[in-house]
């Protein structure tokens, strides 16, 4: 199993549910040294606003957030969800749990 730390849209039940066909668990945590960006990404009607980790030199900026565990096949899934404008590199948790994150490409 997996750790996928969400900050975003992933933490909506009905996205879980589009996405994975199945709800999620997980625990609150936090990503230290990392801040939210806002950015628009142009959806089938038009632009969209979101926002988007990035990482800060102010290593007490922090972004919370929910570590779900996932599957192999649930990350590849999520790939597909997100669009090109993120990718999904692998961080260290407040917590010490090792999790993988979507932020700015």
């Amino acid at each position: 199993m997996e750790q996928l730390f969400s900050y975003g849209t992933l933490q909506s039940k009905e996205i879980q549910m589009q996405v994975f066909n199945k709800l999620l668990s997980g625990t609150e945590d936090k990503l230290l040294g990392y801040k939210l960006k806002d950015f628009q990404i142009e959806e089938e009607f038009g632009m969209e606003d979101y926002f988007v980790a990035i990482p800060s030199e102010n290593p007490s900026d922090a972004i919370n957030g929910i570590a779900f565990t996932v599957t192999n096949e649930d990350l590849i899934k999520a790939d597909q969800f997100e669009s090109n404008a993120y990718k999904r590199i692998q961080i260290t948790l407040q917590s010490g749990l090792s999790a993988w994150i979507y932020i700015e490409s």
